[in-house]
């Protein structure tokens, strides 16, 4: 269940004849066209059951003392840790992340889509999508403007103002961007998570040849393996969509290792096959 052909093509035809550079006009004129195919209306439920069952994989939103109660610094305020969803689009999973307790800023290229968002946010009140689980107090939620692989967005942001997140969330931005710009990815991922942080990814569209041409393109879990165990450096490809090769063993030290991988039982209905099977995978990445 994925893009409607038609709106596949006009994607396709609309970022497959320009730059990279040009990209991301293209992509607010499409947000200004309402016409938004990638939008899932509402949270990634993948993320939320990662999040509540998998506890060992991710960093907590907030400490807790030997009694239970947050951690608080010296003016009283909860102690919260912080996560990042670039190409956040309307924001669902900015919110989602919000409710578990992490201080969380969505980041997207198009202005309208972080005018959606930030519509999205003010309308959150009446949805129960977003209520505070496990007793966490409620993290703040910042919405930048902002060019992913640029520097400016991160000054003062992140955990204690480091430009560096805790937390990242990946769902439909690595399958956007065209391949050779995948490498620029990876590097940029592992220069934005702390040195005890996750990257979190949730692998769509999984198994989609390149010949079926994007966006969105195919991943592969080799795809996330081959990018993050070397940031930076280019990977080649079959018409599958699968690496060509495999990742060299020379440890580096801006390499994300994978923690796991695994087929979530719940995920958008864009990411399952027609027997409502899943198709997608989430990954969670370390240092």
């Amino acid at each position: 269940m994925s893009i409607p052909p038609e709106a596949a093509a006009r994607l396709t035809k609309t970022f497959g004849s320009i730059p990279f550079s040009s990209h991301p006009a293209a992509w607010n004129s499409c947000w200004n066209d309402q016409f938004t195919p990638w939008d899932r209306s509402g949270p990634s439920h993948a993320l939320a059951d990662l999040l509540s069952q998998r506890p060992d994989l991710v960093p907590p939103a907030q400490e807790r003392d030997a009694r239970g109660d947050p951690i608080r610094n010296a003016t009283g305020t909860v102690t919260k840790r912080t996560a990042l969803v670039p190409g956040c689009g309307r924001g669902h999973d900015v919110l989602l992340l919000s409710a578990y307790g992490y201080d969380v800023w969505g980041l997207d290229t198009s202005e309208t889509a972080i005018q959606k968002a930030r519509d999205n946010q003010a309308a959150a009140g009446e949805s129960k999508e977003y209520e505070v689980v496990n007793g966490m107090e409620k993290g703040a939620v910042d919405w930048i403007v902002g060019d992913f692989f640029a520097d400016d967005w991160t000054q003062g942001i992140g955990a204690n103002g480091t430009g560096k997140f805790d937390l990242i969330y990946d769902y439909t931005f690595l399958c956007a961007l065209p391949l050779d710009v995948r490498p620029r990815w990876a590097k940029r991922m592992s220069e934005l998570i702390t040195p005890t942080g996750r990257l979190i990814c949730l692998e769509y569209p999984s198994g989609r040849p390149l010949t079926e041409l994007g966006p969105a393109w195919g991943v592969w879990p080799e795809v996330y393996e081959a990018l993050l165990s070397a940031p930076g450096d280019p990977v080649e490809y079959n018409q599958d969509g699968t690496p060509i090769g495999t990742p060299s063993p020379k440890p580096r030290d801006d390499a994300l290792h994978r923690l796991s991988l695994i087929k979530p039982r719940r995920t958008h209905k864009a990411g399952t096959n027609e027997d409502g099977s899943v198709r997608d995978f989430i990954s969670v990445w370390s240092r």
